[in-house]
């Protein structure tokens, strides 16, 4: 995979790229949307709606929160995830007012 120029773009687009491009993976946006229904999960909910390995949900989770789109609170033995509200609103504002579509006739 070749090395994505990021000078010269700001840090809004380069942030934006860069978690876009996390959301870009199927697990993941389904990681989110199981996120949203149920805001407070372990790894191990999430393994259960995944038909993946728990290694590869890890390294998922780990994607997410490194775009901060997720958050992880330790609780005992377990990490449990929720969604970061604050990051998801600015995706969701960069989306609707900063991408303008051209209208269709």
């Amino acid at each position: 995979m070749g090395i994505t120029k990021t000078f010269g773009f700001s840090f809004k687009i380069n942030e934006m790229s860069d978690i876009l491009k996390a959301l870009g993976n199927p697990a993941r946006l389904k990681i989110i949307q199981f996120l949203m229904d149920n805001p407070t999960s372990s790894c191990g909910d999430i393994i259960e709606v995944l038909p993946l390995a728990q290694s590869t949900v890890s390294k998922h989770l780990s994607e997410l929160k490194r775009v901060k789109l997720i958050k992880g609170k330790n609780k005992g033995n377990n990490i449990y995830y929720s969604l970061n509200l604050k990051t998801w609103e600015k995706v969701k504002a960069f989306v609707l007012t900063e991408i303008n579509l051209p209208k269709e006739d």
